[in-house]
């Protein structure tokens, strides 16, 4: 099983945010349900069961945090994302660290797009500043463990449990 932990997100008007961002961008969108923050990556594990026990010893987020702007990963970028300053989410990352978890270099983001090549510089970084101090959806408090089965068409998400308020 290939299993990770996240937290799903709403982006608010997804359709517009990657028509606006096609005319610059080429690359493989991710699909508007499949969004998410990753908390951990856990890889191939033997069985859920475990995950599943030490997910129940967490607490949901207190309270939603704001997607705010977007960036990217990779010289040229090849990861296209929203991201997040929320302090909620650095609390929620070191809770998550104290209580065993191995969170590697987390950084909150949600990745939208892999990107293949930018076909307009200019254009790119224009969007980037008008996006800049946009919110344009928000992580929810949920904190899910999540079953990802690859296929030829992409990644199918299946969550296996979830912590909620």
């Amino acid at each position: 099983m290939r299993l990770f932990i996240a937290s799903p997100i709403v982006f608010y008007d997804y359709a517009s945010f990657q028509k606006d961002f096609s005319k610059v961008v080429e690359g493989k969108w991710v699909e508007e349900t499949n969004l998410h923050l990753t908390w951990i990556f856990l890889g191939e594990q033997p069985s859920a069961a475990p995950w599943r026990e030490r997910l129940r010893q967490l607490n949901p987020l207190s309270c939603p945090a704001s997607l705010k702007g977007v960036g990217n990963f990779g010289h040229p970028p090849h990861i296209f994302y929203a991201k997040s300053k929320a302090k909620v989410l650095y609390r929620k990352a070191a809770e998550i660290r104290r209580m065993g978890f191995e969170l590697y270099r987390f950084t909150p983001h949600v990745t939208l797009c892999r990107i293949k090549r930018i076909t307009n510089w200019r254009g790119y970084k224009e969007l980037l500043e008008i996006y800049r101090e946009k919110i344009i959806g928000e992580i929810k408090t949920e904190i899910a463990l999540y079953e990802s089965d690859l296929c030829p068409n992409g990644a199918i998400y299946k969550k296996i449990e979830a912590v909620t308020t």
